[in-house]
């Protein structure tokens, strides 16, 4: 259980939610206890989500305990507990997640002070930086709205055929046996639709030296895409492919990644584009793992082997699969970017879109396209 003063901390906001109407029980104030107990109580994430699922039972209900929250946790007239306040002011940055808007900061601009204002525009600002410039705590910061994205995967329409209440095909064996039932009588025209199919997402990450300051993070993405979609393939590659899709099927994400990063043996090492994707190609690819799918390569292009087996991996890739996606850091937010190095300028004719994937903001306009792909 928490300490004795993040108890009655709690017990007080419970008692500021229940003073505004909300059905706050001792029973719910001991599950927001027992909740924070494996967790870390000073951390505003986890004091937000776990009473917001312990005590709020309604939809209607999360404007009032989100104004609560933030007039009791960020009212500088409230005397809090010492630690309480400093894991607020380090962890400021991680409250973009929240969705609080943007208010101007007060007359005195003292940099220990909390405001709303403040959080919302550093979580913006973490959007649109560099995962190479952020800090240790900036990262983390990163890694917490990240696993906010949920991606919408594509579809397909398939040869099969489903009952629907509209389409272009009537339903004339439901639509016979519905007339039957009325002696004669048609009652309804009934319909089919084409049965829409969730396109498989192949993730194929670059873990080598040169992507460094990118390849954590983006394994975090890949960590919160497998969550939110089954269908979800991912390996790693530097001098050879590995898979890691059972290392990030597991419900704690820093185990997950832990264990996705022992299973790549040559991690931070050197880069063999062309050959890990030829063994892509011939030990999955050619299996159906990637056919109709969403193939995302998410690597800089430096490719040390040689650029003949890089192209005929990649035509043999855009053959099997419906799209292919490359992430590559160094494009940024270039609109004329161009590729400059001999590994991309072998792939580039065979790559459908083109995405840099070094920051939050263009992690995030990949979520949206992706439904596009179908």
């Amino acid at each position: 259980m928490a300490e004795a003063p993040f108890v009655s901390t709690l017990v007080a906001f419970a008692r500021d939610l229940r003073a505004e109407g909300l059905p706050v029980g001792p029973g719910d104030v001991l599950a927001y206890c027992t909740g924070l107990a494996p967790l870390d109580p000073t951390d505003l994430l986890d004091l937000y989500w776990v009473g917001r699922t312990t005590m709020v039972t309604r939809r209607d209900q999360i404007p009032v305990y989100d104004r609560v929250f933030r007039r009791f946790f960020f009212d500088e007239g409230r005397e809090l507990p010492q630690a309480l306040q400093l894991s607020i002011r380090v962890s400021a940055q991680t409250q973009g997640v929240l969705n609080v808007p943007e208010t101007e900061p007060d007359e005195a601009g003292q940099d220990g002070a909390v405001r709303l204002g403040l959080m919302a525009s550093d979580a913006a600002a973490l959007k649109d930086k560099s995962f190479a410039a952020c800090t240790p705590e900036e990262l983390a910061a990163v890694r917490r709205i990240m696993a906010t994205i949920r991606l919408t995967p594509p579809r397909r329409r398939t040869r099969r055929t489903v009952g629907a209440h509209s389409g272009r095909a009537p339903d004339l064996r439901r639509t016979v046996r519905e007339t039957m039932r009325t002696h004669g009588e048609p009652a309804e025209l009934y319909w089919r639709r084409r049965r829409l199919r969730v396109r498989p997402l192949i993730l194929i990450l670059d873990v080598s030296g040169s992507m460094a300051d990118y390849s954590r993070n983006l394994l975090q993405f890949a960590y919160s895409t497998k969550r939110a979609n089954s269908k979800v393939e991912v390996f790693c590659f530097g001098t050879r492919l590995t898979r890691i899709t059972r290392e990030l099927d597991h419900r704690r994400p820093d185990e997950a990644l832990e264990r996705a990063a022992k299973a790549v043996f040559d991690w931070e090492g050197g880069t063999r584009i062309g050959g890990c994707l030829d063994a892509f190609v011939r030990g999955w690819g050619r299996r159906g793992l990637c056919r109709g799918g969403i193939v995302v390569i998410c690597s800089d292009g430096l490719d040390r082997g040689d650029p003949a087996v890089l192209a005929r991996a990649m035509e043999r890739l855009a053959r099997l699969s419906h799209r292919i996606v490359w992430m590559n850091p160094h494009k940024g937010h270039s609109v004329d970017w161009q590729p400059n190095t001999l590994g991309m300028m072998v792939a580039h004719p065979h790559v459908d879109l083109m995405l840099s994937g070094h920051d939050l903001r263009s992690l995030e306009e990949f979520a949206v396209l992706l439904p596009e792909l179908s």
